[in-house]
């Protein structure tokens, strides 16, 4: 099957002040924590792409409109949406963030708030984007009804997480210390309905040809050769980090089918 979501047609951009890259050779880059992933590390580019896939796919459903993205981190996804949006708001709870996207995106209007009280009017914004956050949340029940407050009738929420079934198999409890709760397409599903959306749409995002070939070279897992190496707290060998190095957005796919068996999961929810 081909992929469940269309590439966005990327537009160009209006209302930019400076040069994005010279704002930003001003800026020092956020560490990377193993909190949130980063853009521009060579031995973190798996996981950059793995996020980027979402917005890369999803990115034409913001076309035009107002959009909030709640737990906008680094920034580069709200900036990939101020592409295309007439307007992009960013909320994080971390002020070092908040004021490391004012100064790299200046196109990102960003607000310091919880995302269990979202800083915003009812009703005000057509689309709401939450990538790789919810399983850091405490309170998620909380946040999705937040998240169908601050929306308007028809509106949309664009969701991505890591699928409990594989990214933490056979445990209760997540094996990455900063998520609270993972969860597996059921339970996402579940958690949009009762917060009172209806989910038009779950795909997960899969390897495509070349990662499954990654995968057979590195002994059956590209990722666990990447965590294996990251533990044994060493230089990475450099055919290893060529091979991540070399990855891009097209290397992952978005699909309908066979989900349980996805690295993350993707829902578009609608707000009636």
């Amino acid at each position: 099957m081909s992929e469940a979501v269309t590439p966005a047609a990327v537009g160009n951009s209006t209302g930019v002040c400076a040069d994005p890259e010279t704002i930003a050779g001003a800026v020092e880059p956020l560490p990377l924590t193993g909190e949130r992933t980063v853009p521009g590390i060579a031995e973190e580019n798996y996981w950059f792409r793995r996020h980027e896939i979402a917005y890369a796919r999803l990115l034409h459903r913001c076309a035009g409109k107002t959009v909030l993205e709640a737990g906008s981190g680094e920034g580069y996804g709200a900036d990939m949406i101020a592409d295309v949006a007439t307007k992009v708001i960013g909320v994080d709870y971390d002020t070092t963030a908040v004021e490391y996207v004012r100064a790299r995106y200046p196109r990102v209007e960003m607000v310091h708030g919880n995302l269990a009280t979202l800083p915003l009017a009812d009703a005000s914004v057509d689309v709401v984007v939450n990538f790789q956050v919810i399983e850091h949340l405490w309170d998620q029940s909380q946040f999705l009804r937040e998240c169908l407050r601050v929306l308007r009738p028809g509106g949309e929420l664009l969701v991505s997480t890591p699928n409990r079934i594989t990214f933490s198999p056979g445990r209760d409890t997540p094996l990455n210390p900063f998520h609270t709760r993972e969860l597996n397409a059921a339970e996402l599903a579940g958690l949009l309905v009762d917060a009172g959306f209806e989910v038009a749409r779950m795909v997960g995002v899969h390897h495509g040809p070349g990662l499954k070939s990654l995968d057979a070279k590195h002994g059956g897992s590209f990722i666990d050769a990447q965590i294996e190496r990251a533990l044994a707290g060493e230089p990475w060998p450099a055919e290893l980090t060529a091979d991540v190095a070399s990855i891009t957005v097209d290397d992952f796919v978005l699909l309908a089918e066979d989900i349980e068996a996805s690295l993350d999961l993707v829902a578009i929810a609608v707000k009636p």
